[in-house]
């Protein structure tokens, strides 16, 4: 800590530490939810079932989250611990991501539906969904505002001179990041690859996700085993879909800005392996975070002498994703049966 300190003396002006420790929390709050949905639709594409709904089953989550932190607002009021409410309420996503998701894998198994078409109508369903019902418990309000206990201050750690702090470390933690969301990534990152890659169900997964039929006449339930794959990709997108509009607004609009699908393309550039896609979910992070906060970054020419040229940062984690995904895609390794209606009666 004094290193640190002796460090902003030294080397930096307030301003300077400042934006970089503005742009850091931002940078790895923005992270959170990419890696968390790229995990999901691991999970779900390992069991052999392509899922493209991810878009949809974030904004179904976050609008279940959103809710139930509005229902929880009158019982903090009254003395219930705010940060429970928090977690609470992201667990709420989480499981509203799964059910949503599981509209899918029924798809996919009972009716063996084309898995594209059927991931495109859940994207298309969820914002018409939400509008329904946001404007039907709201009031004629489609924006669900969110309590002003849902992120949390220095105050909460008992920490009532802010100058006690260390200004980087007081933009870190109290600016963008979710002390509730940061601790679900610490602890379901890790527990994604052990469960996949350290006991039976994980193998029993990914033995589906390359050979079904395999796995069939081994008496491996591949029916049940692609249900819980989708239903566990749902469970890891809802709680993305909380750690993004957390960040992002102090609202939900029933929009998370193609969140999903750029997740989708982390997925493929980690090549369906958790530690690769934690490492991609960084990548694309740093050019998501330097499109929104541009202005922070010195040496990035401003397109001041073009109308409208600020806004052209926009465009780069999206133009980043098409140039990663033509390279990627040529050595990407999907699993073999992902997309392939799986058929107990007719497997050889």
């Amino acid at each position: 800590m004094e290193l640190l300190n002796l460090f902003e003396i030294l080397v930096l002006d307030d301003q300077a530490i400042s934006a970089a420790g503005t742009f850091t929390s931002y940078f790895i709050a923005l992270a959170i939810p990419l890696i968390f949905v790229a995990m999901g639709g691991m999970f779900s594409e390992h069991s052999g079932i392509v899922n493209i709904a991810l878009e949809g089953i974030m904004v179904f989550a976050a609008m279940v989250g959103c809710i139930l932190m509005k229902n929880f607002d009158l019982a903090v009021s009254k003395g219930f611990p705010a940060q429970l409410a928090m977690f609470i309420s992201v667990f709420g996503a989480g499981a509203a991501g799964a059910l949503f998701a599981s509209l899918l894998s029924l798809a996919a198994n009972r009716f063996r539906a084309d898995q594209t078409i059927a991931g495109t109508a859940l994207n298309i369903i969820a914002p018409a969904l939400y509008i329904i019902v946001v404007w039907a418990i709201n009031k004629g309000q489609t924006q669900l505002e969110f309590p002003s206990w849902y992120k949390m201050t220095m105050t909460d750690f008992g920490i009532t001179d802010a100058s006690l702090v260390p200004l980087f470390w007081r933009k870190l933690f109290f600016n963008k990041l979710s002390i509730i969301t940061t601790f679900y990534a610490l602890v379901l990152f890790p527990l994604a690859a052990f469960v996949l890659y350290r006991t039976k169900f994980g193998l029993r997964l990914r033995s589906c996700g390359e050979h079904p039929e395999a796995s069939a006449s081994l008496g491996i339930n591949v029916y049940a085993i692609r249900y819980a794959g989708v239903a566990i990709s749902g469970f890891l997108g809802g709680i993305g879909a909380m750690s993004y509009v957390l960040v992002v607004a102090s609202s939900f609009d029933g929009q998370v800005a193609g969140y999903g699908f750029l997740a989708l393309a982390v997925m493929i550039f980690g090549n369906w392996k958790p530690g690769a896609i934690i490492l991609a979910g960084l990548f694309f992070s740093l050019f998501r975070t330097m499109s929104s906060m541009n202005s922070l970054i010195s040496w990035l020419p401003t397109f001041s002498n073009i109308k409208g040229g600020s806004t052209l940062y926009l465009l780069l984690p999206y133009v980043v994703t098409l140039i990663v995904l033509i390279f990627a895609s040529k050595h990407s390794q999907a699993p073999k049966a992902e997309g392939t209606p799986f058929d107990v009666e007719k497997r050889s």
